[in-house]
C-alpha cells in the first residue's frame, strides 16, 4: 500500500496471474505502471503495440495515454465504438477481431479498455478470444466500472434474453483508476457506481457500509480523498474474494452478487439500455432481496429499512413498478448461479455477511415484487 496522497495499490492475488490496480489522480506515472505491468507476462515483456478500444463518450482521454507509451516504444492504434450496454454484442466484439486482424495484431499485442464497464467487458472478450488470449490492460473511466468490472477477470457479451452469457475469465495485466474522470461523469452515473460500493458494505464489511452512511455527503460532493477510500476500500473487498475463488468454483466469489439475481432480471425484462442502468438495477434488486431474506426470517426489517436510506440518499431508485412480474422470474431462472432448475439468490443474514441460497420459493419472490 503506498502513499494515500499520492496513490493507492491494491493487489490482486492470482498467482502468476496476479495483477496490481493502483488508484491515483491524474496520468503521472502511467507509462512506467504499463511497463511494470506488462513485464513479469510472456505476451506482454515483447509488447510494442497496443489498441486502444473505448467509446464515443471518453475518446479525448485517449491521446494523454497514447502519448505516453510512447514513451516506452509502444505505438497504439484505437477503435472508437457506439457508447451504451447495447454495445457488448457479437458484432462489436467482431469489430475488435477485425481491427487487431488488420493490426497484423500477434499474441504480444496488449488491447487497452478505455471508458466504463461495457467497454471493459466488451474489450476484454475480444483480448480473451483474439489469438486464445493476449494482453489486457484497464482504464476504468466510472466509479462503477472501478469498483467492479475492473477487477476480477469477467468479461463477455450479452445474449438478447440474457446478460453477459457469453463471456470468459481474462485477468488485466494491470488496472489504472484515475480518480480525476469522475469530476465531469454525469451524476447518473456516479450513482450507479455507488449502488456497487454500498453491495461490499453489505456482503463483506459492516464497518465500510457505516462509513458510507457517515461520510455520503462528502462521496456526493466527490471529495478526492472519499473517493480514492471508497474505491480502494472496494477493490481490497472485491480482490479478497477473486483471489480465493477466481473462477466461481467455491461459492464464494458469488457473493459478489447480491442485488444482481433480480438486478439483472430487471435489466433484461425493461430492455438493455432501457430504463435501468446497470447500478439502478441492482440498487433495486438489492432492496427486493432484502426483502427476500426478511420474508425468510433472516433478518429484520430494520436492515432493509437502512438499506433504503442509504440507497435513496445516493439517488438511487428502490423499486421498479411496471415491470411484469413473471417475465421477471423467467428472466431470473436464466441466471447463472442456478442449480437444478432453482433459482438462486445471495441474502444478507446480516449488514456484512450474505448466503447463497435456494430456499426461496417462487410464490416468495413475486411477494417481494408486490412490495
Amino acid at each position: 500500500m503506498s502513499d494515500a496522497a499520492v496513490f493507492t495499490d491494491v493487489a490482486v492475488e492470482l498467482g502468476p496471474r496476479s495483477y496490481v490496480v493502483r488508484v491515483t489522480d491524474g496520468p503521472a506515472g502511467f507509462a512506467p505502471f504499463v511497463a511494470e505491468s506488462l513485464r513479469p507476462r510472456w505476451a506482454g515483456k515483447n509488447c510494442r503495440k497496443a489498441l486502444f478500444v473505448s467509446d464515443q463518450n471518453v475518446t479525448g482521454r485517449i491521446d494523454a495515454y497514447a502519448q505516453s507509451l510512447r514513451s516506452i516504444d509502444i505505438d497504439s492504434e484505437r477503435l472508437i465504438l457506439p457508447a451504451g450496454e447495447a454495445s457488448k454484442s457479437f458484432a462489436c466484439a467482431q469489430a475488435i477481431w477485425d481491427e487487431l486482424v488488420e493490426m497484423k495484431a500477434d499474441r504480444h499485442v496488449c488491447v487497452i479498455a478505455v471508458g466504463g464497464g461495457v467497454m471493459g467487458d466488451l474489450a476484454g472478450f475480444g483480448a480473451a478470444t483474439y489469438a486464445r488470449g493476449i494482453p489486457l490492460f484497464m482504464i476504468p473511466t466510472t466509479l462503477l466500472s472501478q469498483v467492479d468490472s475492473s477487477v476480477g477477470g469477467k468479461v463477455g457479451i450479452n445474449h438478447p434474453h440474457a446478460k453477459n452469457i457469453i463471456g470468459a475469465f481474462h485477468q488485466p495485466v494491470g488496472v489504472w483508476v484515475d480518480t480525476s474522470t469522475l469530476e465531469t461523469l454525469p451524476v447518473r452515473e456516479l450513482q450507479c457506481g455507488l449502488a456497487e460500493v454500498v453491495k461490499y458494505g453489505v456482503i463483506l464489511d459492516a464497518a465500510f457500509f457505516d462509513e458510507l452512511e457517515a461520510n455520503s455527503q462528502a462521496i456526493l460532493d466527490r471529495s478526492p480523498n472519499a473517493l480514492r477510500r471508497i474505491i480502494a476500500r472496494s477493490c481490497e473487498l472485491k480482490a479478497d474474494v477473486v483471489s480465493r475463488d477466481e473462477r466461481e468454483e467455491t461459492g464464494l466469489r458469488a457473493v459478489l452478487n447480491f442485488g444482481h439475481t433480480i438486478g439483472h432480471a430487471i435489466e433484461a425484462v425493461a430492455g438493455y439500455g432501457g430504463g435501468f442502468q446497470h447500478g439502478e438495477a441492482v440498487s433495486v434488486g438489492m432492496v427486493a432481496e432484502s426483502r427476500l431474506a426478511e420474508r425468510l426470517g433472516w433478518i429484520g426489517p430494520d436492515v432493509t429499512a437502512r438499506l433504503i436510506r442509504l440507497l435513496e440518499r445516493f439517488g438511487l431508485p428502490t423499486s421498479a413498478p411496471g415491470l411484469d412480474h413473471q417475465s421477471l422470474i423467467n428472466a431470473m431462472g436464466r441466471d447463472k448461479k442456478n442449480r437444478g432448475g432453482k433459482i438462486r439468490f445471495v441474502l444478507p443474514e446480516r449488514i456484512g455477511h450474505v448466503v447463497l441460497t435456494d430456499a426461496p420459493t417462487e410464490s416468495d419472490i413475486l411477494a417481494c415484487l408486490d412490495a
